[in-house]
């Protein structure tokens, strides 16, 4: 054997090595690492960037991004939640044409991730499957259930009762049912929740959204 095929032999090994030595603390530091990083970009593109062609570009490379980090964690519900989270966003931003087969694929990501844990992120799986299914049409149309949605929602509630986006999310729904007595309300408790240091920019854009949606209720 060359010298040449000896070091790649021998370098192959060393990376086998590496690999099998990285602990399960190390790999869920790095799943928790990559579902941050993914976060913020959304909450960047969400609510900072301007122009819808720069936004779809940027959600675009973002997608792939989380895709790769659930074929690097496929049992994991976390980045498939945010993958889901993605796609639902590119959906609501493209064209009519495209819109419901991204709303499915997002669908049927953020099911993976009930499968796996219906309580995954503190309701967060949850919150996000009744999104999307209160938000499109239903039979014939799409898939859309609003009674599955509301019971998703109340699970959600139920993890985290004083959060701005499950009290967000509660008031949106029962707006969109027509019921904006009880909409108001959850709205109210969405912009007493805590504010998130963490999350600066998703929490002083939610709280615009929810600011926006009360006023067109009360």
């Amino acid at each position: 054997m060359s010298k040449l095929g000896k070091f790649i032999t021998m370098l192959g090994a060393t990376l086998a090595l590496a690999m099998s030595m990285v602990t399960p603390a190390a790999a869920q530091q790095s799943m928790r690492d990559g579902v941050n990083h993914i976060r913020s970009q959304w909450e960047h593109i969400t609510y900072e960037v301007r122009g819808s062609s720069t936004q779809t570009r940027q959600l675009d490379a973002l997608s792939d991004e989380a895709a790769a980090l659930v074929a690097r964690f496929p049992n994991q519900a976390e980045p498939l939640l945010w993958q889901g989270i993605v796609r639902s966003e590119q959906a609501n931003r493209a064209n009519v044409f495209h819109q419901l087969g991204l709303a499915r694929q997002a669908y049927n990501i953020l099911n993976r991730a009930y499968a796996i844990d219906p309580n995954a992120s503190n309701g967060g799986v949850a919150l996000s499957l009744a999104v999307l299914l209160y938000k499109v049409p239903g039979s014939p149309i799409g898939f859309g259930d609003d009674e599955r949605a509301g019971r998703l929602l109340q699970q959600a509630l139920r993890q985290d009762p004083n959060g701005l986006d499950a009290n967000y999310f509660m008031g949106d729904y029962l707006h969109d049912q027509g019921d904006d007595a009880r909409a108001a309300t959850y709205l109210r408790r969405a912009l007493a929740a805590p504010h998130n240091s963490a999350r600066p920019v998703w929490d002083a854009g939610r709280r615009r959204e929810v600011q926006a949606l009360l006023s067109r209720v009360s």
